[in-house]
């Protein structure tokens, strides 16, 4: 029986991971598929560098034309990552009539939407289980689990970067410097952690999650981003108190046809699912119209398990291939995408302040915040080492962002009120 070839573009953590499940797992795919699957190229920068996985020397190459342009190669595994290049490698490869299995978030968040148009043009599957949430089966569950119910809310934390330093922040007590460092030590955090502390690594996913999981194209530019560094020990330390746990959320929410979607830290009551997701660890929480909420959860990244979501992605196209049906499962969006305004974005606000410790303060502050029709859920007043000012920390109810952002403006523009020091999304309340 002919053995299914496949070419691997990129042989580094996920990649060397790639290599051990479909050589170890044989038997397993075997039965699956009923046919061998062999790796028979593999590209590489360097074919002489030493290799933490045993590999055949004979199957590296640093020219990828020999996996684009090779007729018996069934199937490319792109796990190199970069954008552009990498985009038009892929396009090649499409045009070879050959499937494509990626990880990379970043290309599939820009790209995805032209890259799935030409492989169901070439009658070509195009599958990225692994660019969101490492080996959870995410993207699997929406597609197929979830297909005939109507999704209305996506939230969760799907950056095990930003997540294992909140964790140890919120923890340990440990400053936000300080645990970067600890991160990257442990193989957490890459040398250059922009991507991920800033909030764009997890807007891409969101992207891709919001695209596939409301049937509308979701671009990068559509999800509002906030990342963790200006986070403080005092805002954990209150989120604690008031009896909240913060973390880096993807949020996707739908009413009606208009949708919101973005990244920001917010805080999540402790008993939420979300707020025992701990380190490393990623978790998507799902609200369909039909099955109610569902929660996945997970390692987040790592070679093991996101090279497992990779090989199922594999196994999927080689069943395909087997039934004669590649390049039909892709769905085009259904609907036209329509954002929500700031007036249609409700929410709960946590805002700290710091404030001259005087008399009527607290009253000129919850007239200003009643003027608006917003009211408050949660009050604390403390007053602070500098002599003469006050911290006062206030949960509202929920309100428009609209109304939140003019009482920000005119806050500012009290004398009374020293500086705003931080404001935040409550979410996860009721169950939601």
């Amino acid at each position: 029986m002919k053995a299914m070839s496949i070419g691997l573009l990129g042989l580094g953590t996920v990649g060397s991971g790639v290599v051990k499940i479909i050589e170890q797992h044989q038997d397993k795919l075997m039965h699956q598929i009923g046919c061998p699957v062999t790796i028979k190229k593999i590209l590489v920068n360097d074919p002489a560098k030493e290799r933490q996985v045993a590999i055949d020397k004979s199957l590296l190459t640093s020219n990828v034309d020999d996996i684009l342009d090779d007729p018996e190669i069934d199937v490319i595994i792109e796990v190199m990552g970069g954008i552009e290049e990498t985009k038009d490698h892929l396009l090649h490869a499409i045009r070879n009539k050959k499937h494509i299995i990626t990880a990379n978030k970043d290309l599939m968040a820009l790209y995805g939407s032209q890259l799935l148009k030409e492989a169901t043009a070439n009658e070509c599957d195009l599958f990225y289980e692994a660019s969101v949430a490492g080996g959870i089966p995410i993207l699997r569950g929406l597609a197929d689990g979830l297909a005939s119910d109507r999704i209305t809310k996506m939230m969760g934390i799907v950056n095990g970067t930003t997540n294992f330093i909140l964790t140890k922040m919120s923890q340990d007590g440990s400053a936000y410097e300080d645990v970067l460092k600890e991160a990257q030590s442990l193989g957490f955090a890459e040398a250059d952690p922009t991507a991920d502390v800033s909030g764009l690594d997890a807007a891409r996913k969101m992207a891709i999650l919001s695209t596939l999981g409301f049937s509308m194209t979701i671009d990068l530019d559509d999800v509002t981003v906030q990342g963790i560094t200006e986070i403080s020990e005092e805002d954990l330390a209150y989120s604690k108190k008031l009896g909240y746990t913060m973390k880096l959320i993807g949020l996707s929410s739908r009413d009606g046809e208009k949708v919101e979607v973005s990244v920001q830290p917010a805080l999540l009551p402790e008993h939420h699912p979300l707020a025992s997701v701990h380190n490393e660890y990623n978790a998507v929480y799902v609200y369909g119209e039909a099955v109610g909420e569902t929660m996945f959860y997970g390692p987040g990244a790592g070679s093991l398990p996101t090279a497992t979501s990779v090989v199922s992605d594999l196994v999927a196209v080689l069943k395909n291939m087997r039934l004669g049906v590649n390049g039909r499962s892709a769905v085009a969006p259904q609907y036209p995408k329509t954002m929500k305004q700031p007036s249609e974005i409700h929410a709960k606000f946590f805002i700290r302040l710091h404030v001259k410790d005087e008399v009527g303060v607290l009253a000129k502050i919850t007239m200003l915040f009643a003027e608006h029709g917003v009211s408050f859920d949660k009050i604390l007043q403390l007053p602070l080492n500098e002599k003469g000012s006050s911290e006062i920390v206030l949960v509202t109810h929920h309100a428009t962002l609209t109304e939140f952002e003019k009482i920000q403006q005119k806050l500012n523009d009290y004398e009374m009120v020293k500086e705003i020091k931080s404001t935040y999304r409550v979410e996860g309340e009721n169950g939601k």
